[in-house]
């Protein structure tokens, strides 16, 4: 039963991913036919990311209510909805009602799944679990580009990854009797707890920050890297854009890997594994002088660290704070991870308009070191098991 359950949820991660890339694969062709400037990408995101934390902080008291499996089905067919909604929409503000589904569906489905699999699973399958959310951010820009360069036009890439979550929402619904098999196997009850009574929580402050620094770190290493290396080492337009992947491979391929030994090493292991990786990727692309090729290999191990330390976290919180607590708890995670990953980025951008491109390696470091000192806090007030 778990392990076609386990191909279900990491069916559900790849729906998960689907709509993340969409946006920015579109982009280029949306804002000319809708008629507004390539900045406003931003304030759809933003409204994305502002919906996603709301249904994160909701998560826990859906999942209390409805079950994973089923807030999991009506999440993934809520973003199936918007993405068709994004695909009629005749102009920018349309766009921008549709985002509150679209965000609304992310969020609670990200900390229902995350909880999930950290309760009932093993580091292995939590970190191929965000390997897949890879594969789902990696088909996204094809089906666009396909539908692009095929004269569909933007509203056509939508309506195909549109299809693609229906049909995942089919199977999701088909499959709710393995999940409530499964929660009666072994379930524990949820504790209901307000939101200061789980900040009260000994180490989860601490937490938090880890989470929101290293999300951060994360989203600002890939949003800016094609225009690091393009306008601070030099590089070709096309080929910036191109060796930027080598990030994403590093990301993806690296969640491959963890899975392989993160249950030989344990979560703490592996975080301080990834925290290692990254900051010598980042003394690569900060030493001076050096040839672009070595900060290009910092680039790829810069994605290896990243890899295992988000859903290492993440599967270490049942431990951390009791499994009764873990749905919150990671709903919270969630919300802060969104915060992280929303704001960074755009900070970034508005302090290389005044400092230049080439401060990316050092705001990433600053953020980097803010994790591990965050690591570090929360492990001295939470001993290891």
């Amino acid at each position: 039963m778990f392990s076609i359950l386990m191909v279900i949820i990491y069916l559900a991660f790849i729906s998960l991913g689907l709509p993340d890339s969409l946006i920015g694969a579109g982009w280029p062709a949306m804002h000319t036919a809708l008629g507004v400037p390539t900045s406003f990408a931003g304030i759809l995101t933003m409204l994305i990311s502002g919906n996603t934390i709301i249904s994160s902080l909701l998560s826990d008291r859906l999942t209390r209510r409805f079950g994973a499996g089923l807030v999991t089905a009506t999440s993934v067919l809520t973003t199936a909805v918007a993405l068709f909604g994004f695909s009629l929409a005749p102009s920018f503000a349309w766009l921008c009602v549709w985002t509150v589904p679209y965000g609304l569906g992310a969020g609670a489905v990200d900390a229902a799944l995350n909880n999930y699999v950290a309760l009932h699973y093993k580091g292995r399958q939590m970190n191929w679990l965000h390997c897949f959310w890879g594969v789902g951010a990696s088909i996204s820009p094809y089906v666009m580009s396909f539908a692009l360069t095929h004269q569909l036009g933007w509203t056509s890439g939508y309506r195909i990854i549109g299809v693609v979550q229906l049909a995942l929402t089919a199977v999701l619904f088909a499959s709710l009797p393995l999940w409530q098999r499964s929660n009666a196997a072994g379930g524990q009850q949820a504790t209901k707890l307000s939101l200061r009574e789980l900040l009260a929580l000994r180490g989860l402050r601490q937490q938090l920050t880890t989470f929101l620094a290293y999300c951060a770190l994360e989203a600002t290493a890939g949003i800016w890297a094609a225009t690091f290396l393009a306008q601070a080492r030099g590089v070709g337009i096309g080929a910036a854009a191109k060796y930027a992947s080598l990030y994403y491979l590093g990301v993806m391929g690296g969640r491959f890997l963890a899975g392989i030994i993160a249950d030989r090493l344990g979560d703490r292991r592996m975080i301080r594994l990834g925290a290692t990786l990254i900051l010598a990727s980042l003394v690569l692309i900060i030493v001076p002088g050096v040839p672009t090729t070595v900060a290009l290999v910092g680039l790829l191990l810069l994605g290896l660290g990243c890899a295992p330390v988000y859903p290492t976290i993440i599967h270490e919180t049942p431990t951390n704070f009791g499994a009764a607590n873990s749905q919150a708890v990671i709903g919270i995670q969630m919300a802060f991870a969104y915060v992280g990953s929303t704001f960074a980025p755009p900070l970034f951008g508005l302090l290389a308009g005044v400092v230049g491109v080439w401060l990316y390696p050092y705001y990433i470091l600053a953020f980097a070191l803010v994790m591990v000192a965050a690591v570090a806090w929360t492990n001295r007030l939470l001993p290891a098991a």
